[in-house]
């Protein structure tokens, strides 16, 4: 390193002590780094990519295009946190409930107590975007313990379109069912939230049995849903935030899938 110092200063010293005049564009300059004068419109048109290329992502997660699927894109993180945080999220939600709404009040009921419609719990009465802030809104791998000792704590808040939706269901005197993938072993937890979160009166709350673990989501609820038909029941509407919940066997009239950007279950 002594030597590479030396090395460095040695034209100098030849310099200062030389009979030759001194000139300034001899000497080593600064470097200077001239940025294009457009470098923050190419960083605003590169953020505009990539936003873009998210809104397409999800879009097609919606549309049920991109399947299957177990987190969503890393680059799309802050934009899907972005989106359930913010009042699109919301509006979506709202959305949905009220087109579920016109619909369901423009049916003609039969009046013997056999029209039913079909809701689904988590994220789509219930709300988990409190166990989701804290797992990266669907950026890590779905841990089922760990979201087990969230359904334990009670603690979801009710998603408020979807309860005004629920309410209007009841109040037109078509009977509610409840059909979600969590586990008997839950069923306590899941009342006491459900109850905490306003929503009362429905007709039955299915979970699944423990010899219903390993089916697929899709096969569980269509199965469920065959049962019901069985048993007179006319399924009217379907309120779910995944394809699982409402495509399969026995479907309903209509169906309504709320927009879910985190997870997919198959």
């Amino acid at each position: 390193m002594t030597f590479l110092k030396i090395f460095l200063l040695f034209p100098l010293l030849s310099l200062a002590f030389s009979q030759e005049t001194f000139t300034s564009h001899l000497l080593p300059r600064p470097l200077i780094i001239e940025y294009p004068e457009n470098t923050e419109t190419n960083f605003r048109e590169l953020e505009e990519e990539f936003k873009l290329h998210c809104i397409s992502w999800r879009f097609s997660v919606e549309a049920n295009n991109i399947n299957p699927w177990k987190t969503i894109p890393q680059e799309c993180a802050e934009y899907v946190k972005d989106y359930v945080t913010g009042r699109a999220y919301g509006f979506d939600l709202e959305r949905v409930s009220k087109e579920a709404g016109v619909y369901a009040k423009a049916i003609e009921l039969s009046g013997d107590g056999k029209d039913a419609w079909i809701f689904d719990i988590d994220d789509t009465l219930l709300s988990n975007l409190p166990y989701y802030a804290d797992h990266g809104y669907g950026l890590e791998v779905f841990d089922h313990l760990e979201f087990e000792r969230w359904v334990e704590k009670a603690m979801a808040p009710a998603i408020k379109s979807s309860l005004k939706l629920y309410e209007e269901v009841l109040g037109l005197g078509i009977k509610v069912f409840l059909l979600t993938g969590r586990g008997e072993g839950k069923r306590k937890a899941t009342i006491e939230n459900l109850v905490n979160a306003g929503f009362r009166d429905w007709h039955k709350l299915i979970l699944r049995a423990p010899d219903e673990q390993g089916k697929l989501a899709t096969v569980y609820k269509s199965e469920k849903r065959n049962e019901m038909e069985k048993e007179g029941y006319r399924i009217l509407g379907n309120s779910g935030d995944q394809w699982s919940d409402i495509l399969g066997t026995s479907m309903s009239i209509r169906s309504f899938k709320l927009p879910n950007p985190m997870y997919y279950i198959p």
